[in-house]
């Protein structure tokens, strides 16, 4: 049996948005210096917190951040992320792990950003997963 802790959910969620996005989105855990060519990006990472059941559930808190090119995009974008992440990812089994439980933490918001090229708007997501028995 996986111990907790052993699904990356971050990947996992990387993977799992690319697939229902499609070929049209950069979905990715780190941006490089060619992201305004790579328009529009979504940045997903694993924040330093959470818990877990000390068997096996996992509790993660995910940022997902949009990067387009107008706040419009990246708004619309964001919105339609916390749709999918709500509506569809709980009760999934992907990448190794069975996603229990999801929320949101911290809906959708303008996020500052240094480059003014691009606009930014992210969400915090409460994630719960298993390894897959």
């Amino acid at each position: 049996m996986a111990a907790v802790g052993s699904v990356d959910v971050e990947l996992l969620v990387i993977q799992w948005l690319q697939s229902q996005l499609g070929s049209g989105f950069v979905v990715r855990d780190e941006l490089d210096n060619n992201l305004l060519a790579e328009l529009p990006t979504v940045q997903v990472e694993r924040i330093p917190a959470g818990d877990d059941d000390g068997f096996r559930v996992d509790r993660a808190l995910v940022d997902i951040d949009v990067y387009a090119a107008t706040r419009g995009t990246a708004v619309a974008m964001a919105a339609q992320i916390r749709g999918l992440v709500l509506g569809s990812l709980p009760g999934s089994i992907t990448g190794g792990a069975v996603v229990g439980r999801v929320a949101t933490v911290t809906a959708p918001g303008v996020r500052p950003y240094e480059n003014t090229g691009l606009r930014r708007v992210g969400a915090t997501y409460e994630i719960y997963s298993h390894p897959v028995s």
